[in-house]
């Protein structure tokens, strides 16, 4: 599919500076039909849950679940999208002092809108384990799916403050790469793909598990959709050919 026809077939159109047609979440969105993060009019939508909010019990209780959906991920969605209207607002009155604030505020609710889309999706209610090409990668850059385990839940535990864990595909390396994501946006590296976040606001879990973030890393492990996080890789390394 060349470029053109991609971005015609696609719904992401007004927002295609922000989601070029060759990134993985447009692919997905043309490919899969996931990771629709915008409408027909480019404007920043909260896609349906891939599941009733009750799916994913008893690891993630139902009341969390759609607090977490609703307020937490639906308020980023809303946020982005004045962002976004504020920053092109300041570009038509010639307002550019007010355009590093509205920047700021559009990495930030953004980048949460991008973690969330992943993160529903990356969540089943059967466990599951890496397979296939996933699992001989794991096994290369980290040694086994054990050592992944135990890197990736410490590094999800020990964020400071508010933040995620991630586990990405570094495709100038092409290997895996876990990472510790601050807030939404902060500490990353530019160009790694993720492919499995895992959420570790206190809105996540302060229900269920109180101040227990480590129980609540512990137990995700139970409702990882492992099939999902191929799919997100085979995508990438497909695009990066």
């Amino acid at each position: 599919m060349d470029r053109k026809k991609f971005i015609k077939t696609s719904t992401i159109l007004s927002a295609a500076a922000l989601l070029p047609s060759d990134s993985v979440f447009a692919h997905n969105l043309a490919e899969n039909g996931i990771d629709r993060l915008v409408d027909a009019q480019g404007n920043f939508m909260l896609q349906p849950l891939p599941y009733a909010k009750n799916y994913l019990e008893p690891y993630m209780d139902e009341e969390t679940l759609h607090l977490h959906y609703t307020f937490h991920h639906g308020g980023a969605v809303n946020g982005a999208n004045k962002d976004l209207q504020m920053v092109r607002k300041a570009l038509d009155e010639n307002a550019v002092e007010t355009v590093d604030y509205w920047t700021k505020k559009l990495a930030y609710h953004l980048s949460s809108h991008v973690l969330h889309t992943i993160f529903w999706t990356n969540l089943s209610n059967k466990k599951s384990a890496p397979a296939g090409d996933l699992l001989k990668r794991i096994e290369r850059d980290f040694g086994s799916y054990d050592k992944l385990k135990l890197l990736l839940s410490k590094t999800s535990k020990d964020v400071d403050g508010n933040g995620w864990g991630i586990l990405g595909y570094q495709p100038y390396t092409d290997k895996l790469t876990v990472l510790q994501c601050e807030n939404h946006e902060k500490l990353t590296q530019w160009g790694v793909i993720p492919l499995l976040v895992i959420d570790v606001w206190e809105h996540s879990y302060y229900l269920k598990y109180r101040n227990r973030r480590a129980e609540f890393v512990d137990n995700l492990y139970q409702i990882i959709h492992w099939d999902n996080v191929a799919q997100r890789l085979d995508v990438a390394v497909k695009l990066m050919k």
